[in-house]
């Protein structure tokens, strides 16, 4: 009797405190109620997550029973999502509480599971538990391990978990129709529990399961994206762009679908679908930049440098940051369960001084030569007030290079001794980073990663490499500075910094074939190579203008070893012959020249890469100005010479 009396008071204790539980519970989820549309909002969903916590760790402080399992597993759901919310993230240890959460369940049925897997123990679960009030908590628990999983990119568990969920609700419609995508077709095909009044949720499954929706397209179409399958990346996306989500989570999608259409070939689409986005959330500001792309390859460079404009402008009055939610009242949002390397690449926020060096970047190469001289010198201004990230984590070519391409802008808009400024800074910056000699080999072989001294090896030519650059920055700084010296009329000045370029790339020992070089520094060396041939050419145009023949002559033939066939140096040579009087050579070079084929003509192996922008004046300057008048002259000399050969 005393033992029946202790039990019922037991029972009666158990009861009370479920009561006092369910209350606390929805005590909670009214004070969130209140405070998710107010200034603490934030404050209130960390303050409500640790309350949550207690309160799960009061209820567990009870051996696991089947009348409170709703309750717990309701406050656990709550609880997970204040979780979340609270951390804006979806961290990966939390789900530990779901594991908790379903061996309580089995506890409450003398099963266990301590040693299965959770896919396997949300199968065992939903197989043994048939209680009806387990259900709704069991599945909305369900849908936040399938957020979990898909957060995590698995996306075959998420499959498998809503097969299970649909199964237990229905045998007979857990299946895919052909054509259908898998997970899309199992999430939607399950079907919400009712919620119950006494126990509120602080985010309703019917909202997760839209989430779940949208987060499960848009992630598998970032995966058929990445892996080029782009009809498919087109149809998750456009899934996606009609599911439920914020409009900055929507603006990201359609970003991605501009994206692809322009991977597709079809720029015009790509262009709607950028333009959507940006009508959605001018805050997207990598959508700005995506048009900017597409209307380069279009040709419409017009609009591509207003596009650029545009995002400077955006950029400069709000840098970017951390995207608040327009959606504060959810915990678990789209936005949580995406993030993969293909996104973060897609929706890139350029710095406001990359934007400005690629406005000054695209008029130089479109000649627009005084837009480019304003925008490079803003460039430099920013660089000068520390307001240029040089730590990587921007697209900017190296800072050298960016001066290079300054000086050749004032170059051409005759801004001659600007550019010579510009050259001497970047020659005072270089200088102390560039060995006396600098050996190339004919080949510097590949060494396995696994073999020993692999590691040195790639040390040593990541070190020849930097000293390759180092040593074409400084000598392209002689160079540009040679030819700003020559348009100053300063021929003897010219002479001297060409002969300066000259003399700093007799560092450089190649060592065998050109061909045979490893490719690992071949773009180096041909720009190595490119600027002793422009430097030739250019001490010998100036070599002429001082009367100096003789020498320009070996200039020019000294270039045409560099690069045979090259027009610019043949044309030259041509020149000098004939003020040396070599008049029947200089005809006999012409003739040889002008039969040359146009692909033959300076084409050597490995020379199809771009050059570097910052040599695009110096190539200019050695274009032959003289070419018709020389033909003329060389014509009648031959006209004059066949007429006085005997027949």
């Amino acid at each position: 009797m005393e033992a029946a009396m202790k039990r019922r008071r037991g029972t009666e204790t158990e009861r009370g405190c479920l009561r006092a539980w369910v209350a606390h519970s929805q005590a909670l989820v009214g004070r969130w109620t209140t405070a998710r549309c107010g200034s603490e909002e934030r404050q209130a969903r960390r303050q409500l997550r640790d309350e949550f916590r207690e309160l799960l760790l009061n209820i567990r402080g009870l051996p696991a029973a089947l009348p409170a399992l709703p309750l717990e597993l309701t406050v656990l759901y709550n609880s997970l999502l204040f979780t979340v919310g609270a951390s804006d993230s979806v961290i990966k240890g939390e789900a530990e509480g779901i594991r908790q959460g379903l061996l309580r369940v089995l506890e409450s049925c003398g099963a266990c599971g301590e040693d299965l897997g959770m896919e396997e123990l949300w199968e065992k679960v939903l197989q043994e538990v048939t209680m009806e009030k387990l259900q709704g908590p069991l599945h909305r628990l369900g849908a936040l391990q399938a957020a979990w999983w898909l957060a995590a990119r698995q996306l075959g568990s998420v499959a498998g978990l809503f097969q299970l969920l649909s199964t237990a609700e229905d045998p007979g419609r857990a299946h895919c129709s052909e054509g259908q995508n898998e997970i899309l077709s199992m999430i939607k095909a399950w079907q919400v529990p009712p919620e119950e009044a006494s126990l509120p949720l602080v985010q309703s499954a019917k909202d997760l399961k839209e989430i779940l929706c949208t987060a499960a397209a848009f992630l598998q179409g970032l995966q058929e994206l990445e892996a080029g399958n782009f009809p498919a990346a087109l149809s998750l996306l456009q899934e996606a762009a009609r599911g439920f989500c914020s409009k900055n989570i929507l603006a990201q999608i359609y970003t991605c679908l501009g994206c692809c259409a322009q991977q597709m070939g079809k720029p015009q689409t790509a262009l709607q679908h950028l333009k959507r986005a940006l009508q959605v959330d001018f805050q997207c500001l990598p959508a700005l930049s995506h048009v900017a792309a597409v209307y380069r390859e279009l040709g419409e460079t017009d609009v591509e440098l207003q596009a650029l404009t545009l995002l400077y402008e955006a950029l400069r009055k709000n840098p970017p940051a951390a995207a608040a939610s327009s959606s504060p009242y959810l915990l678990m949002r789209t936005e949580l369960l995406v993030y993969t390397p293909v996104l973060t690449s897609l929706l890139r926020h350029r710095h406001p001084s990359e934007v400005k060096y690629l406005l000054a970047q695209r008029c130089l190469q479109d000649g627009r030569v005084a837009d480019a001289v304003e925008h490079y010198l803003d460039f430099l201004s920013l660089l000068q007030e520390q307001q240029v990230p040089l730590d990587g984590s921007s697209a900017l070519p190296r800072i050298p290079e960016v001066f290079l391409e300054a000086a050749s802008a004032l170059e051409q808009a005759g801004r001659h001794q600007d550019a010579i400024t510009v050259c001497k800074e970047v020659i005072s910056r270089t200088t102390d980073l560039i060995p006396r000699v600098l050996r190339v080999e004919e080949r510097l072989e590949q060494t396995e990663s696994s073999l020993p001294g692999a590691e040195l090896a790639d040390g040593l030519l990541s070190q020849k490499k930097e000293s390759l650059c180092c040593l074409a920055w400084r000598a392209a700084g002689y160079l540009q500075q040679g030819w700003a010296w020559a348009k100053l009329g300063e021929s003897k000045e010219a002479v001297t910094q060409f002969t300066r370029c000259l003399s700093d790339l007799l560092r450089v020992q190649l060592h065998g074939s050109g061909v045979k070089r490893t490719e690992n520094l071949q773009p180096e060396v041909e720009v190595v190579q490119k600027i002793r041939l422009l430097s030739l050419i250019g001490r010998g145009t100036q070599f002429l203008e001082l009367g100096r023949n003789k020498e320009a002559l070996l200039d020019f033939q000294h270039s045409l070893q560099i690069s045979p066939g090259d027009p610019a140096a043949a044309s030259y040579l041509v020149q000098a012959l004939w003020k040396l009087n070599r008049k029947q050579e200089a005809a006999a070079q012409w003739q040889k020249f002008s039969q040359s084929s146009p692909g033959e003509n300076g084409q050597q192996p490995g020379q199809g890469r771009p050059l570097p922008l910052y040599l695009a004046s110096c190539l200019e300057q050695v274009v032959f100005p003289h070419s018709e008048p020389l033909a003329r002259s060389i014509q009648d000399f031959l006209g004059a010479a066949a007429q006085d050969t005997p027949s």
